[in-house]
């Protein structure tokens, strides 16, 4: 469009989504371009994704390809139950791009919902959590700012006395006497229990995460001005929240449904 300036790289335009296999745009994407990923994959068939499946390994292959050295790949994932054990998808996924390619695990991350009794009210305990399993390429990460990730310390302006931590002989360090900051880090728990942000457009998708999850990790682990991509966007939530932001992003979803759902959640 004459007078507008069209950012690309590669062969794909900056913050756009695209309605593609998500193997098929990575490949228009080259070597170290993307600064984050954020992605939720389908897996297990805990949802109806259109009839779509995905083959980790190569997804996690090509992540690793065009991810900048020191760059950071999340996913938020989960297992299926099936006759009374977890299938471990998860950590299959996990040991299989830190051992066949290439990646480090960072941090696992246990992301905190709400869950629902479903059929396990007497046969199983109620599932309130998902990982969030934080991969990292390189020796370490090239952008880390948790400040916004800080929560409230219960304990805020008053002088504790303790922190003594037990050594590998056993004995026992120290303790310490301090005045508490009014927050701290919030550990690698992140609670999300806000029910999925109740947005009518956004629940069309059968298989949402809340927007914080993805301005978070953004927040973190994306420079001002960085690129992120999710290459399984479904309803848009990590473009929404990349926008939002100030940051560069793409995305792809193979459902033409899905990519219409996004492209509006974005233009509002």
């Amino acid at each position: 469009m004459s007078g507008q300036c069209v950012m690309k790289i590669g062969e794909l335009e900056l913050n756009k989504i695209y309605c593609i296999d998500c193997l098929e745009g990575m490949r228009k994407l080259p070597d170290e371009s993307v600064d984050l990923v954020v992605t939720s994959p389908p897996y297990d068939n805990l949802r109806t994704y259109k009839g779509f499946m995905v083959d980790l390994h190569l997804v996690g292959q090509d992540i690793y390809r065009i991810l900048k050295d020191g760059g950071i790949a999340a996913m938020v994932i989960q297992d299926q139950t099936r006759n009374f054990g977890k299938t471990l998808t998860s950590f299959r996924t996990i040991i299989d791009w830190c051992d066949n390619i290439g990646f480090k695990l960072f941090e696992n991350v246990i992301y905190r919902k709400y869950g629902t009794e479903g059929a396990w009210w007497r046969n199983r305990f109620r599932v309130d959590h998902e990982y969030i399993p934080i991969f990292l390429k390189g020796k370490r990460p090239s952008y880390f700012n948790k400040v916004s990730l800080m929560v409230p310390s219960k304990h805020a302006g008053k002088v504790l006395t303790g922190s003594g931590n037990r050594r590998t002989d056993g004995t026992t360090t120290k303790t310490v006497t301090r005045a508490i900051n009014p927050m701290k880090c919030r550990g690698t728990v992140w609670d999300y229990l806000m029910a999925g942000d109740k947005d009518p457009l956004k629940r069309k998708h059968p298989a949402t995460f809340p927007d914080q999850i993805p301005i978070d990790l953004i927040q973190c682990f994306c420079p001002p001005g960085g690129l992120v991509l999710d290459p399984f966007l479904g309803s848009g939530s990590t473009a929404v929240a990349a926008k939002a932001l100030g940051r560069k992003y793409i995305g792809f979803e193979l459902s033409r449904e899905y990519c219409d759902i996004a492209d509006k959640r974005i233009s509002r």
